[in-house]
């Protein structure tokens, strides 16, 4: 059942051009709400992965202020999103400016793009603490903090006016995980040891042509070039755009659609690229 204007429709061999910016919230938006909702980024991504119509991702990234918890989940869509090549699907990543999260979801896309500006910033991972104990002396107020433990530091903020040696130990333990993970995935992603990856944060500087070079990206292109160079390589792809504003990847065209993926050989193949329960029954495509 398909309900659009022939104009509106899915064209085989579509593109969805994704742009992910900014805070992205954990609770389910509305159709007029903007921003970005987690929930529903990761739903379209399987939605995607489903349909023989599109053939790729253009991942816009831009810069984002969410934690890592949320950008683990959405690489890991990306990937589930790249097992579907039933129909060959391929993800290209492109961005103006590369931070640690940015790269780690970048590193992920078949091609790498950036352009001749682009700014490269990964220096390491930093936590900041907040205390308030100054402000209270201050002005008179005295917080009661019963402690329980010595690395149970949620107290601290009120009644502490620098960081604990148990809080700073916490967090530097915190951050030495996620840095490891960090350098262990983006080695697997782009073929190099952990070696090459301490050194190339290490130096502290980006110069485009040699991140090229290195094989850091795929090439050194604006989005205008990007868009044409796909064209080119995929046969005349049609574009579905979506930004921050757009709850729903096939929001900015204004209909619904409800695909059935047949026949049912299709869905077992799926399930076993992405490693869903053969058992579990699998809902109908249904963009909203």
């Amino acid at each position: 059942m398909l309900i659009a204007y022939p104009w509106l429709r899915v064209r085989n061999g579509t593109v969805l051009n994704i742009k992910l910016r900014g805070k992205i919230s954990d609770q389910v938006k509305s159709r007029f709400s903007s921003g970005l909702s987690l929930p529903q980024l990761c739903e379209n991504f399987v939605k995607a992965a489903y349909d023989p119509r599109v053939s790729g991702v253009y991942l816009h990234i831009e810069t984002l202020k969410c934690g890592w918890g949320k950008i683990e989940e959405i690489r890991r869509h990306i990937l589930d999103f790249r097992k579907s090549d039933l129909w060959r699907k391929f993800v290209v990543g492109y961005a103006l400016e590369w931070h640690e999260k940015e790269y780690y979801l970048g590193c992920v896309c078949d091609e790498l793009y950036a352009p001749p500006s682009a700014y490269f910033s990964m220096y390491g991972l930093t936590s900041r603490a907040m205390f308030l104990g100054g402000v209270f002396e201050k002005i008179g107020v005295e917080p009661q903090v019963q402690r329980i433990g010595k690395y149970k530091s949620a107290g601290d903020q009120l009644f502490r006016k620098n960081i604990s040696e148990e809080n700073r130990e916490v967090l530097t333990t915190l951050l030495d995980n996620i840095y490891g993970n960090w350098v262990d995935k983006v080695s697997q992603a782009k073929g190099k040891s952990k070696e090459e990856i301490d050194s190339f944060i290490n130096e502290g500087v980006y110069q485009i042509d040699k991140l090229k070079e290195d094989g850091w990206i795929t090439d050194i292109k604006y989005d205008d070039e990007v868009y044409n160079y796909m064209n080119k390589k995929h046969a005349r792809l049609p574009i579905l755009g979506v930004d921050h504003n757009s709850s729903s990847i096939f929001e900015t065209i204004f209909c619904i659609y409800h695909l059935n993926v047949k026949p049912f050989q299709v869905r077992s193949m799926l399930k076993t690229r992405l490693d869903i329960v053969e058992k579990k029954k699998l809902p109908l495509i249904d963009y909203k």
